[in-house]
């Protein structure tokens, strides 16, 4: 009977149990699916699938979690005797374990096929179908990063959680509720987690692309600075500048710059933004080739740099026709788009590796087995040396003139803690001479040559031609020597120890023992010293860093006081004053002379003089500063100025000068606004000058223009007038006749004639005045003027000009009659 009691009891309770678990069901299948997401637990989670093939297996998956539950349930199913003690745990637990309604039928019956007919069919029942909608939507929204960022930290949590459990763990029941307790650790770090994920979700779906514009400087158009594509509020709270006066710190050696330079900042420093996000930035690249790629830099405000392989090159992006450069960022800073050697990556394993380089066939490289102890990831670039540079650098110094020719500049990047086990094979092209024809082949494209060394180049290939050609192999003194730059306290040296074989006339191989971050191979005619060459090759890596250049100034035609100030490669010059003739510039002075400068190098422009300068047409005398990106077009429009408006009294223009300094890094300071110059004092002398001329003021001095006056005299009017009529009547040969029989001097006459040189009724009238006015008050001008008209032959003119006087008639209405009238 004791038995039988408690048995009603302990039904009574699992009753309750159930009904809970109705409520709890759908909440429980919802953490399930998120862990199996988010840790892929295959021994207790259903496996990732994609959601179509989740919502077809649903009834299979649950059947199987509950034959799972109910053997475990089995297993450790209690006597009587522990009855009590076991109810207590099962609400201890809070109803977390998938227990199913036929623990009801238990006391009857305790065979494995009723428990598991019972669990399917309350399983069934547990998840209702909207239950399950709701859990799909849910798992639909969640996005790859959110699952990714915090698989790891959860699945670290379940596996602390599990050994402390298995540890403390008194008896094997409490075994079976390891998952529930796992399932509750990881709701409660998902839901102290979600929050903020489940607004970006919302927001996810809202993602918009918005153009940013900015304004270089005051008389400029606003110009696409880049495209960010990110939710909507991101976007509002995201600002971008272009810093073009940083550039000098951005570009390292052998990039170039093609963009302007871009900062993307957060107003609000408290936002998350949910990355990665998307950003495209305009550029212009005039080069490409083989040896060359596009990549976009990434900097911070310590100016650490990374590089992000663009996802496309895009040819139309909102109002902008140019090219895009398009890339997923995780982070903002400073980004730009450079061109930069091609970097080829590959794994050498332990067994070893041939490769032959994508960028040029002719090279390859040879990793025989064993040279590694573990797999070792290797990185390449190839750095083309223009032949024309050699032959430029033999004719400057005698000491390089056994230098035939030069293998590409190798750049291979090794993991430094792993020593070469075996010699490494390296193939390079080396040809025994240098050869005009072959210039194109072995550079990525011919730019680096300035007009003077191409005149160089081309009178040492004309004596070389006049010369019989020597076929390789002839000369018992010709060499191969390698150099190697170890590192940067090390740098270049000649590496003796070294095997370097002729494979056939223009391919050679070389066996490296030792890591060398870049190397080179010279073709010698006749042994030379080590430390020529050192310094030739040292000579030839500045030559290829270096372009050379002018500074173009001209003046606008329409406007002198407006100027335009380029510096232009020299290959560039006559092309760059044609589009400034085109665009109104030109004139004096000319280009200045060549110099050699690098790219992202500042070029200071101080003026001198009588002639001072202004960005903005207000500030003037400032200095400014230009800084040369071999791709881009370095320009400054200007308005001058002179100092001082006396000065230059002797010249009929004043005069001022342009002197050019060369600006080296170290003298920059790093700043997000502008480039600052920290030391003024200018020790080493100025790259160029250039003279600067400005055509003086025209003074204006007020004189009349006539000896006439305006009088309210009605006879001075009637006088004005008939001198008017009369001086449209005669002709040139009458006006000659007249001027010599009137008193006047010559002088008045030829004074007259230069103030009105193209009107010859103005200057009749003009004379015909000064006579009258050189007359006495009380003389008959009248019986005078016409005694000299009879006198030259106009009688006719005599006889209507004495009527016109005696019955004052105006020939036509003027302004004086009216006055006259008053």
């Amino acid at each position: 009977m004791y038995v039988c009691v408690e048995i009603v009891t302990f039904i009574d309770c699992l009753i309750k149990i159930t009904e809970h678990l109705g409520s709890t069901a759908a909440l429980l299948k919802k953490e399930e699916k998120e862990m199996c997401n988010l840790c892929g637990m295959h021994d207790e989670c259903t496996p990732q699938q994609t959601m179509s093939s989740i919502q077809d297996t649903k009834a299979a998956d649950i059947a199987a979690r509950g034959e799972l539950n109910v053997i475990e349930t089995v297993t450790v199913s209690p006597t009587n005797g522990e009855d009590s003690h076991y109810t207590n745990q099962v609400q201890l637990e809070k109803n977390k374990t998938h227990m199913s309604s036929a623990l009801v039928e238990k006391e009857n019956s305790t065979s494995l096929k009723g428990c598991v007919l019972g669990q399917e069919e309350s399983q069934n029942k547990m998840f209702p179908d909207n239950a399950e909608n709701e859990d799909d939507k849910q798992i639909e929204h969640m996005t790859v990063e959110n699952i990714n960022g915090n698989r790891k930290e959860i699945h670290g949590i379940i596996q602390t959680t599990e050994r402390k459990i298995q540890e403390t763990s008194e008896s094997p029941r409490e075994e079976m509720t390891t998952s529930s307790i796992i399932c509750d650790i990881a709701k409660k770090y998902i839901n102290s987690t979600l929050p903020n994920d489940s607004e970006n979700i919302k927001h996810k779906n809202n993602i918009m692309e918005k153009e940013y514009l900015d304004v270089l400087s005051d008389d400029t158009d606003p110009q696409v600075s880049c495209y960010i594509t990110a939710p909507s509020y991101v976007l509002q709270q995201l600002e971008c500048r272009i810093i073009n006066n940083m550039s000098s710190l951005i570009v390292g050696d052998n990039e170039e710059l093609v963009s302007n330079v871009v900062t993307i900042e957060c107003s609000d420093k408290e936002k998350r933004i949910p990355f990665p996000i998307g950003i495209a930035i305009p550029f212009t690249a005039r080069y490409r080739g083989n040896y060359r790629d596009i990549m976009v830099k990434v900097c911070d405000t310590n100016l650490q740099s990374s590089y992000l392989n663009p996802n496309s090159l895009e040819g139309m992006k909102g109002g902008y026709k140019g090219t895009c450069a398009s890339v997923k960022v995780y982070k903002l800073g400073i980004f730009s788009v450079v061109s930069c050697l091609k970097k080829e990556s590959f794994t050498v394993t332990k067994k070893g590796l041939t490769l032959k380089s994508s960028m040029d066939s002719r090279i390859s490289l040879s990793y025989p087995p064993g040279v590694f102890t573990s797999p070792v990831l290797v990185q390449l670039k190839i750095q083309p040396v223009d032949p024309a540079l050699v032959a430029h650098l033999k004719a400057q110094q005698d000491t390089f003139y056994s230098v035939q020719s030069t293998s590409p500049v190798i750049h291979i990047q090794h993991p430094s803690t792993y020593p070469f086990q075996k010699p490494v094979t390296v193939f390079l092209p080396c040809s025994p001479y240098l050869d005009k024809n072959n210039l194109g082949s072995e550079i990525d494209h011919k730019r680096r040559a300035s007009a003077t060394i191409n005149r160089i180049t081309s009178s040492y290939f004309s004596r070389t031609k006049s010369a019989s050609v020597r076929k390789p192999g002839k000369n018992a003194s010709e060499c191969l020597k390698l150099l190697g730059f170890r590192s940067q306290d090390s740098g270049w040296c000649e590496l003796d120890d070294v095997v370097v074989k002729t494979i056939q006339s223009s391919l050679i191989s070389v066996e490296l023992n030792e890591h060398l971050q870049r190397f080179i191979v010279l073709h010698l005619s006749s042994t030379m010293d080590n430390s020529h060459l050192v310094t030739f090759v040292k000579s030839l890596e500045e030559a290829m860093l270096s372009t050379t250049a002018c500074i173009v100034l001209s003046h606008q035609k329409d406007n002198p006081h407006r100027i335009a100030v380029l510096v232009v490669p020299s290959k560039d010059l006559s092309q760059a004053l044609k589009n400034l003739r085109l665009e109104g510039f030109g004139g004096p002075p000319e280009p200045s002379r060549h110099f050699q400068v690098r790219e992202g190098e500042q070029l200071l422009l101080r003026f001198t003089g009588n002639i001072f300068a202004s960005s903005n047409g207000k500030d003037y005398g400032k200095d400014y500063t230009l800084i040369f990106h071999l791709q881009r077009k370095p320009r400054l429009e200007l308005q001058i100025k002179e100092v001082d408006e006396f000065g230059n009294y002797s010249c009929p223009h004043y005069k001022g000068t342009i002197v050019v300094y060369k600006v080296p890094k170290g003298k920059i300071v790093p700043n997000l606004n502008q480039s600052l110059v920290t030391n003024e004092n200018h020790s080493q002398l100025p790259i160029c000058k250039l003279p600067l001329k400005l055509p003086k003021h025209k003074k204006l001095i007020n004189r009349p223009q006539s000896i006439q006056r305006v009088s309210k005299d009605p006879v001075e009017a009637l006088w004005d007038n008939l001198l008017h009529w009369l001086a449209e009547e005669l002709s040139e040969e009458n006006a000659e006749s007249l001027s010599s029989t009137l008193p006047l001097h010559h002088s008045t006459i030829q004074l007259i004639k230069l103030k009105n040189p193209d009107d010859l009724t103005e200057q009749i009238h003009e004379f015909l005045c000064f006579w009258k006015k050189s007359l006495p008050t009380f003389t008959d001008k009248l019986r005078l003027l016409a005694r000299h008209l009879r006198k030259i032959g106009r009688s006719d003119l005599s006889e209507e000009l004495k009527f016109k006087w005696e019955n004052k008639v105006f020939t036509e209405p003027q302004q004086w009659f009216d006055v006259a009238a008053e």
